[in-house]
């Protein structure tokens, strides 16, 4: 859901039109020459012995959230931070809405989290033996364009060609009209092949929302259940989340991190010079991830996600590897029939089988309906760390365009904690 890369979020080109942050780290890392390479498929060294946590200073902590609530006009933001099965940081900040504070235990969209989980599910299935990764999408969906040529791994690692439904006009128009519709998965598919294939099947890259939405129902069909049900039996009940769960509706469960955009404004014909935002808590997610799987959770099993992705906890080694391993780096390239979301991977922005790299770092990190959050895992220190952020009217630019500021703060708290292997600092925001 819902840009699962670091991206800017605008009303004018779509819901969300993909400005992708990624294409800046490019450009960044070229410029001051972070990269390191990686041969491709080479493995994340595994961690050895019990890793010393982290010297955890509150005041530094607070420092940094403070600082970035400010810098980036943030309502509200809440923390957690773990080393192994510690907890060494939790707190929320600012307020959910006027005279509410936030609290640690409130609910919030997750996105492209659930990516992690579809694509665990999806490896499980390998795992069982039950197909393969190179299965072409024939098998279940033969009317779909190059059927015989995409396969289940180019769904998930985003190299099928397959336009994003997200960027089609007609989407977004529709989106932007009422964004308490709920998108059904046949409005999807005919929104995303409006337009041609971007590039032949894995010859290159793009961020499509299209590639998980049919992953998830293929997978359904292969479980022979809903998508939520396989979800919550296979994937988020071994895992350990207590608070995460898949809505068909805009359900949020109480208590409510709530949410507030600007990202309509230009849709709405709201002149620039008016202070203008709405409360989006409620506008239906369910457009963004595939059916079953928009979903909320809380800041504790966000951070209990990243270490369980982050070890490979409900799969066999191989497939973990496939997961996670930095295969794509130098990978991919920019198009005009894809602007912004076509570029070359590199080391600070790298696809996996639904998980992003950033250096040693696995994450996602979603940004939809005025909601940011981002969970990450550093392998080599047992380093778990979970951010949500909501925002104030001057986080949104004249158009609504507006940042990842949770991908932000959580990279700044990532340097901190540890500061042998950070993961890439982003470009900071243009006002």
């Amino acid at each position: 859901m819902n840009a699962q890369h670091p991206v800017s979020r605008t009303a004018s080109g779509g819901r969300t039109a993909l400005i992708v942050a990624g294409a800046a780290v490019i450009a960044l890392v070229v410029a001051i020459g972070w990269i390191i390479w990686r041969p491709a498929g080479a493995a994340v060294p595994a961690a050895t012995g019990s890793p010393t946590p982290p010297t955890v200073s509150d005041d530094r902590v607070d420092a940094i959230v403070r600082d970035a609530m400010k810098a980036d006009s943030l309502k509200a933001v809440i923390v957690r931070v773990m080393v192994g099965d510690k907890v060494v940081a939790m707190k929320a900040y600012g307020d959910s809405m006027a005279g509410v504070p936030a609290t640690t235990d409130m609910h919030f969209r997750n996105g492209a989290v659930a990516f992690e989980y579809v694509s665990t599910l999806l490896l499980e299935y390998v795992d069982e033996g039950r197909i393969s990764l190179d299965d072409t999408v024939d098998k279940w969906m033969p009317s779909l364009p190059e059927a015989n040529k995409v396969t289940l791994k180019m769904l998930t690692n985003q190299t099928t060609g397959y336009p994003d439904f997200e960027t089609d006009p007609e989407w977004t128009a529709a989106y932007n009209a009422d964004p308490f519709h709920e998108f059904t998965f046949e409005e999807r598919l005919k929104d995303a092949f409006n337009r041609p294939l971007q590039f032949e099947p894995g010859t290159n890259w793009s961020y499509a929302h299209t590639n998980f939405m049919i992953l998830g129902h293929i997978l359904s069909m292969i479980g022979g259940a809903p998508l939520d049900q396989l979800l919550q039996k296979k994937v988020l009940d071994p895992m350990g989340l207590t608070q995460t769960a898949g809505y068909s509706t805009a359900t949020v469960p109480e208590p409510v991190l709530h949410a507030y955009s600007s990202e309509r404004r230009v849709a709405l014909d709201i002149p620039p010079t008016m202070p203008f935002t709405e409360e989006s808590t409620f506008w239906n997610p369910a457009w963004g991830t595939p059916i079953g799987a928009a979903e909320t959770t809380t800041i504790t099993d966000m951070a209990t996600t990243a270490a369980a992705v982050g070890t490979g906890k409900l799969l066999s080694s191989k497939s973990f590897h496939e997961m996670t391993d930095s295969t794509l780096i130098g990978f991919g390239t920019p198009l005009s029939v894809c602007a912004g979301s076509c570029f070359t991977q590199v080391e600070g922005y790298n696809y996996g089988l639904g998980v992003v790299r950033s250096g040693s770092w696995q994450l996602q990190n979603p940004l939809l309906s005025g909601y940011s959050a981002t969970e990450a895992y550093l392998p080599s220190k047992k380093l778990a760390v979970a951010v949500a952020t909501t925002f104030l009217p001057g986080a949104f630019d004249t158009d609504g365009t507006y940042d990842n500021s949770s991908d932000r703060l959580f990279r700044q708290i990532a340097a901190e904690l540890a500061p042998s292997d950070p993961p890439p600092q982003l470009p900071a925001k243009k006002n």
